[in-house]
């Protein structure tokens, strides 16, 4: 799905009065899965649509947004790649990215 039709559907979302969060990438630095202005819609259920990039820092995202979903209140996540489990495993990237989370 591209950034133009991600960003349809969350009209559509919004239209339809279903609860959802849309999370968008403001900032990047070093190496990350998706670049700056890529975004998901994050349903309460935890299903998704679009992609910031997948793998755990997706994963810490989506729990932030479902958080997000419950309170209406916008908030932003930095999810960075460069340590913890992500890096440990073998993850690719090893950068940071900054992630704003809105309710729709």
């Amino acid at each position: 799905m591209d950034q133009m039709q991600l960003i349809k559907r969350a009209m559509e979302v919004r239209k339809g009065g279903e609860k959802a969060a849309i999370a968008t990438i403001i900032r990047t630095k070093g190496s990350t899965p998706r670049k700056t202005g890529s975004r998901m819609i994050v349903f309460p259920c935890g299903r998704i649509e679009g992609t910031i990039g997948g793998g755990c820092g997706e994963a810490e995202v989506i729990e932030k947004a479902l958080e997000v979903i419950q309170s209406n209140t916008p908030s932003q996540k930095r999810v960075d790649l460069t340590k913890g489990l992500f890096f440990e495993d073998g993850g690719i990237c090893g950068g940071i990215m900054d992630v704003f989370i809105e309710p729709i």
